[in-house]
C-alpha cells in the first residue's frame, strides 16, 4: 500500500470517527412571559414592567444545539439560544428610561433581546442503564437589548457579556425508549442570577433518532448602577435530535 493511499484511508477513518461522535439537537416553540421589570438606569431610573404594564404576546421560538461526545463520559455542547419579545401599550406615568422621558399615556413599543451563545463542557459522574447524572460547566456569551419608543422619543440599552453558569444533566430512563430528562445551566451570584433549565419527555425509536416534548424556564437578571432587570419565560416546545 502506497504511503498516499494510506494517509487518505487515515483522514477518511478519523472523520468518520469524529463524525460518528456528533449530535445535532433541534428545538421549537413558543414562549411566554411571565414576568419582566426593568429600571434603567439602575438607581435612578422608572420600575416598570414589559409584561404587566405592557402588553405581551407569545412567541414562537428555535433554538438549536451541537453536542461532541468525546467518550460515553465527556461531552461538549455548542448552544445558539436567540429570544426576541416585543410589547405594546400604554402607562399611565411617566417612564425615565435610559436618560430619555417618555409621557404617561403615550403609545409605546418595546423589544427585549436576550441571545445566548454557550460552550460547555460535561463529565457524567453517574452512568448506569438507568440513570445518568452530568456535571459541567458553560461558559456563556449573552447579546441583549431593551428598547422603549414612542412617536417621539427613543431610547435603547445593549449588553454583551460573559457569564460562567453550572451545567447538569439528568437522566431516567422509563423504558427501552423512553427518557425522562432534567437538564440545564444555572448559577446564582450577588451580581445577579440565570438559570435556564427543561424538563423533557424524549422517545428513541432508534440510537440515531429522538423526539422529544418539554418545558423550559428561563429566568434570571442583574441589579446594579446600571441595570436593574429581571425577567422569567416559560417555554412548551417540541424537538428533534440526530446521532451520526
Amino acid at each position: 500500500m502506497s504511503k498516499e493511499l494510506t494517509i487518505i484511508i487515515f483522514i477518511l477513518v478519523s472523520f468518520s470517527i469524529l463524525w460518528s461522535n456528533i449530535e445535532i439537537d433541534l428545538e421549537s416553540g413558543a414562549v411566554f412571559t411571565g414576568y419582566n421589570d426593568v429600571r434603567i438606569p439602575g438607581d435612578n431610573g422608572t420600575l416598570f414592567s414589559l409584561k404587566d404594564d405592557l402588553k405581551t404576546n407569545s412567541d414562537p421560538y428555535f433554538r438549536s444545539r451541537l453536542i461532541y461526545h468525546l467518550n460515553p463520559k465527556h461531552h461538549i455542547i455548542l448552544l445558539y439560544a436567540p429570544l426576541t419579545v416585543k410589547a405594546t401599550g400604554k402607562v399611565d406615568k411617566n417612564l425615565d428610561f435610559q436618560g430619555e422621558l417618555f409621557q404617561a399615556n403615550t403609545a409605546l413599543k418595546s423589544i427585549y433581546k436576550f441571545n445566548s451563545y454557550r460552550i460547555s463542557y460535561r463529565y457524567d459522574f453517574v452512568r448506569k442503564t438507568k440513570v445518568i447524572f452530568g456535571l459541567g460547566f458553560t461558559a456563556k456569551i449573552r447579546d441583549a437589548l431593551i428598547s422603549l419608543a414612542n412617536d417621539d422619543v427613543k431610547a435603547e440599552k445593549k449588553n454583551v457579556g460573559f457569564v460562567p453558569i453550572i451545567n447538569f444533566e439528568l437522566d431516567w430512563k422509563m423504558n427501552g425508549k423512553l427518557w425522562l430528562i432534567l437538564e440545564g445551566d444555572a448559577l446564582a451570584a450577588p451580581q445577579g442570577r440565570a438559570e435556564d433549565i427543561a424538563l423533557n419527555l424524549e422517545y428513541h425509536p432508534n440510537k440515531r433518532i429522538g423526539f422529544k416534548i418539554g418545558y423550559r424556564l428561563l429566568e434570571g437578571g442583574a441589579d446594579n448602577d446600571e441595570v436593574y432587570t429581571f425577567s422569567l419565560f416559560h417555554y412548551a416546545f417540541l424537538g428533534l435530535s440526530y446521532q451520526f
